[in-house]
């Protein structure tokens, strides 16, 4: 099928087909779910802006993922790369005085998965959800912004080396270059673009209900039984990360027990993960905002948590309720 050819009558529907990819490839690129909708946006924008210099001799979708990858290094080379709190140091101890907060800008975002995994073939979908996991998102802000295009465009999205050099005005073996550079970085960090496929859905449901149950009753033995041994918390944007079940479970009943009495609510799929709304008791009565909680499970167990609790503006995006009454 012939793509689209831009021309001055190309109508706002042309260009929105393709919202939903390019904003998974500006995430990947920039770690941020709100500046990867900024990133598309300004990409539209340039591409009306450059109508009478477009002359159909590329397709549409490359021209359009040529002007978002600028947009995106333009915005790597002003800003500082965007991390995990496991990107800045070693777990530390369970204890207040280890929290250490960061500008919010810091730190990688989540983003639904209907805002960056477009619809189609399963196979593609499973690949566009597994491709957007905090984890590898993090691994490729290690990576120079040309280099992390190149990964993005060859690994995730499949294009051929002859394609990327075209979009990125270089050599075929540039690109190669760049993408051998760019797989070793990955392979110091432990992180590969594609993992094992999901366990059943089926699976995760039951684990989920009762992770749910339990955390609501706060039910120390069932929470035990439902975390590896290895597993991992962190809470961006404080910088601490905790190693290990007894090292959360000691924060938990610790620290952290004003989580004691939440409620929890099922939210969209955040980075291909499991996502729940947090609410904590609030002193007025009825339950305040207070974490994202991004799940991972193995094996029938949930092996990370991630905490994120920049919930005035996580929680819209995720379409949850401001608060909760009694």
């Amino acid at each position: 099928m012939t793509e689209p050819t831009l021309t001055a009558e190309t109508t706002s529907r042309e260009l929105e087909q393709y919202r939903v990819e390019l904003t998974g490839y500006c995430y990947r690129m920039l770690g941020s779910s709100f500046d990867a909708e900024d990133a598309v946006q300004e990409t539209f924008v340039r591409a009306w802006r450059g109508i009478d210099q477009f002359e159909g001799r590329a397709a549409l979708r490359s021209w359009l993922y040529r002007i978002a990858t600028n947009v995106c290094i333009d915005l790597l080379n002003r800003r500082k790369r965007r991390a995990m709190p496991m990107d800045l140091g070693p777990a530390q101890e369970p204890v207040e005085s280890n929290l250490h907060l960061l500008p919010a800008t810091e730190w990688i975002q989540p983003v639904p998965d209907a805002l960056v995994v477009p619809d189609g073939d399963p196979a593609d979908v499973t690949v566009a959800r597994e491709t957007i996991r905090l984890a590898l998102v993090a691994a490729l802000q290690h990576l120079p912004p040309k280099q992390r295009a190149v990964l993005i465009l060859c690994e995730v999205l499949r294009w051929q080396a002859s394609e990327v050099a075209e979009l990125l005005d270089t050599s075929v073996a540039s690109v190669n270059s760049a993408l051998q550079r760019a797989r070793a970085t990955l392979a110091v960090s432990d992180v590969s673009v594609m993992t094992t496929p999901s366990e059943p859905e089926e699976t995760h449901r039951e684990v989920l209900e009762r992770y749910v149950k339990a955390f609501e009753q706060y039910d120390m033995d069932a929470l035990t039984a439902l975390i590896q041994e290895d597993a991992t918390q962190c809470m961006p944007p404080f910088d601490m990360w905790l190693a290990g079940r007894d090292d959360i479970i000691t924060w938990w009943f610790g620290p952290g027990i004003g989580c004691k009495g939440s409620r929890v609510l099922p939210a969209p799929s955040a980075n291909g993960a499991p996502t729940f709304g947090q609410y904590k008791p609030s002193e007025d009565g009825g339950y305040e905002p207070w974490a994202l909680q991004v799940l991972r499970l193995e094996d029938g167990r949930i092996v990370e948590f991630t905490f994120f609790l920049e919930t005035e503006t996580l929680f819209p995006l995720f379409g949850l309720p401001p608060r909760l009454d009694a």
